[in-house]
């Protein structure tokens, strides 16, 4: 992020740019350790390379060992696998890995369907995802991957929500980080997939303000085999 100028007058001392107040307020560790893992997540540090502490300290411009106790906390997330005097090695997504993921979100949406029509917010859910698609169709137009795929994950998050469980919520939202990873692989290996995407979410919308569950319920299953799929059958 590029800094604000330095901003005088009548001999007041100069105040700090954004960017100052936000490195003299933030742990250096945590500064590293969002920065490292925006660039796993989003794909500019891909599976299989080796990143340095270095890499990350010249860019942030503070020491290495507040670098070391990120590479430390995304080594315990399965981001990064780290080689002494080496660096750090991302973590490919593997192919068990996504057969994982989608089942597990599989079984959460398919039960947050027929929470959501028991609730009678079906409708109100249908507007929610008619508004995300019209900003998701703006981040296709606008070659925004990143906003895409949070619009994308806040669609389905949409549906969940609205069963009141916060714990279902919660469970489903701890798929964010690996959901995002392989959103973001997806944009890479099949843009066409991508397209359909913005189709089926509209779907979503149609088959809820029609109260049906049964074809929502099979269109979800499909939207999400169909990305799986797609991941599976590119060259991860």
């Amino acid at each position: 992020m590029d800094s604000e100028g330095l901003i005088t007058g009548n001999g007041n001392p100069p105040k700090k740019s954004a960017a100052t107040r936000r490195s003299t307020t933030i742990p250096a560790s945590i500064q590293a350790y969002d920065l490292a893992k925006h660039k796993i997540l989003v794909g500019t540090f891909p599976g299989g390379e080796l990143i340095s502490e270095g890499e990350i300290a010249d860019q942030l411009q503070i020491s290495r060992t507040p670098v070391r106790e990120a590479f430390l906390r995304l080594q315990s997330e399965g981001l990064l696998r780290l080689y002494p005097k080496k660096g750090a090695m991302v973590v490919p997504v593997s192919k068990q890995e996504i057969e994982m993921v989608f089942e597990t979100r599989l079984l959460l949406e398919r039960f947050a369907v027929e929470k959501v029509f028991d609730t009678q917010m079906a409708v109100f859910v249908a507007d929610e995802i008619d508004s995300l698609v019209q900003l998701q169709m703006k981040a296709l137009e606008d070659k925004d991957p990143i906003e895409f795929a949070e619009l994308d994950r806040t669609i389905h998050t949409s549906i969940l929500n609205a069963t009141a469980n916060s714990i279902l919520a919660n469970l489903y939202s701890s798929l964010r980080d690996r959901q995002i990873r392989m959103f973001n692989i997806l944009l890479y290996l099949n843009p066409v997939r991508v397209e359909t995407i913005v189709k089926e979410h509209k779907g979503f919308a149609t088959l809820l303000r029609q109260n049906d569950r049964e074809n929502l319920i099979i269109a979800i299953t499909d939207h999400a085999r169909l990305t799986r799929d797609a991941l599976l059958d590119g060259n991860i």
